[in-house]
Formats: C-alpha cells, structure tokens, sequence
C-alpha cells in the first residue's frame, strides 16, 4: 500500500521504518517543509521518494500526517481537499480537540482517523527514528463514529502491523489523560533540569554524580520545544489543571519536610509505590 509520511521524524520515521518492516506499507513517499530532513529521511532508508504535498497525497492510499500539533489544524483540511475519495488521512498528534473541530465540517472528514500512538523517545528528526518503537504501545483512537468505517479499518490494520495495542476515547477524555499521563511528565522534567541547573553550576559535578535516577528523571529535558509548546499551547486548560494538583502534592512533601513529619512522608512513598501495580502489572510488589 502506498503511503505517505508528511513529517518523517522521530514518529513519522519510525512508523515508515515499521509499516516497511511488517509489510503494511510497500512504497513509502516523504513530504516535510525541510529539505534536509527529506534528505536524512532519504539516506537513512525510512523513505523511498520525495514528492510536493499535493503529488505526495494524489498517489498515497495512506496518509499519515506527523507535525507539530499546530500545523495540524490548518494540514489537516488542505490534505482532505486534495485525497480522492478512498483515501485514508490519520495524524498522529498528543492533543486531539484542535484538530477534531478543524476537520468537523470538511466534506471529507469522513476519510479522517484521528489517533495518537503513545511512544516516543526525548529525540527528533529523521535520525531519532527507530524500528520497533510502538510495539506493546498504546494507540488513542478518537471519535471514531465520525469516520467512516472502511477508514477506521485500515487504520486498525496499520497499527496492529506496528504491534500496539488499541484504546478508544472520544477528544475531551483524550486530552484529560494524555495530560496526567504524559504532558505533566515533561513539565516536571523540565522544571527538575533547570532546577539542578541553576543549583549545580558545576556541569562537570552534574556529569559526575547523575546517577541512573537523576537520569532517568531529567530524561524527557532533552525534548525538542518545537514539538512540546504546540502541544502545552493546545491542551492548556487541562495542563494547569495537574499542573495545579501536582504543585499541591510537592508543596505537601515540603511541609512534611518543614514538620519533620517522617512517618506520613514514607505513607505517601508506599502509597506512590502502587504505581507499579499499574504499569508493571504482573511484577510482585
């Protein structure tokens, strides 16, 4: 099937990389607004063709669109008004009102699949692309009664050739919990770099003693802004909203502190400790 990745970076390319590998796709075509990234795209295998937008679209069966959620909502339309009618569109964004309501009243919105595959790495562009990124991953389905269902088929077809596994929540449900689940996650981590960054100005003392933990929590730092303030831009309302929730637990750990009040600090790390009961399922405790 002929598909086309309009954004072929970290997830665009990885997708490309994986519906190549399981057979799903078998002509790969790039669009991006950067040469250079075409460029990448075209010497690191992840796709087979460069073409304009409008060539790309005219010849694809399948178009995934995988740019910065701003550009989503102006993309998206353009894409449907050049898809003939048996084309499927489907992108790929963290934040799914904006683009629901942009695609409402088109023509063809019928042929849209909105989803969100939640995988990724803290790295961008073509090069950041990866083989075997969404195996075991969730896939966001939204709104799908609004799609037409030969579109919503093909889209599960693609997904499940990539190995995810697929969820199903209309655009409000979706960007409530994609914000507890994931957007408050890089907030934090950002907030903790700069944190450490002003404390230790010593970046060879950073080096030296950022031990796996410190690691592994300052990891999501490194994500691009070009991709992450679209997306806090987007789903602005709910981020405040544990935005909020998560500055009252850490003011709470600090009067706990301030108390030196040890015995309901370690009830609330046994109480966090559960987490693993959710996302290590099977694992003792």
């Amino acid at each position: 099937m002929t598909t086309t990745i309009i954004g072929p970076g970290l997830i665009g390319g990885s997708m490309a990389l994986g519906l190549r590998q399981s057979g799903f796709a078998t002509r790969l075509i790039g669009v991006d607004s950067n040469p250079g990234h075409l460029e990448k795209a075209l010497a690191l295998g992840i796709i087979d063709t460069a073409m304009t937008l409008e060539d790309a679209v005219r010849e694809s069966k399948v178009v995934i669109v995988s740019t910065p959620v701003d550009s989503l909502t102006t993309l998206l339309p353009r894409v449907l008004d050049m898809a003939s009618g048996d084309t499927v569109v489907l992108d790929v964004g963290s934040t799914k009102m904006p683009v629901l309501q942009a695609v409402e009243q088109h023509p063809a919105r019928g042929r849209f699949v909105a989803t969100h595959p939640m995988a990724g790495t803290e790295y961008s562009g073509p090069e950041a692309a990866v083989s075997g990124l969404f195996s075991g991953k969730c896939c966001v389905f939204s709104d799908i009664e609004k799609s037409d269902p030969d579109a919503v088929g093909v889209c599960r077809q693609l997904y499940s050739s990539l190995g995810m596994r697929l969820s199903y929540l209309n655009g409000p449900a979706h960007d409530l919990h994609v914000a507890y689940v994931s957007h408050i996650s890089h907030i934090a981590s950002f907030a903790l770099a700069l944190t450490v960054l002003e404390k230790e100005r010593e970046e060879q003392r950073i080096f030296e003693l950022a031990s796996g933990g410190f690691s592994s929590t300052v990891r999501l730092a490194k994500s691009s802004p070009e991709t992450w303030i679209p997306i806090f831009r987007q789903n602005r309302d709910n981020v405040l909203d544990v935005l909020d929730e998560f500055i009252n637990t850490v003011s709470r750990f600090r009067t706990l502190l301030i108390k030196k009040d040890f015995g309901t600090f370690e009830t609330l790390i046994r109480h966090a400790n559960d987490i693993r009961r959710i996302i290590e399922p099977g694992q003792p405790l």
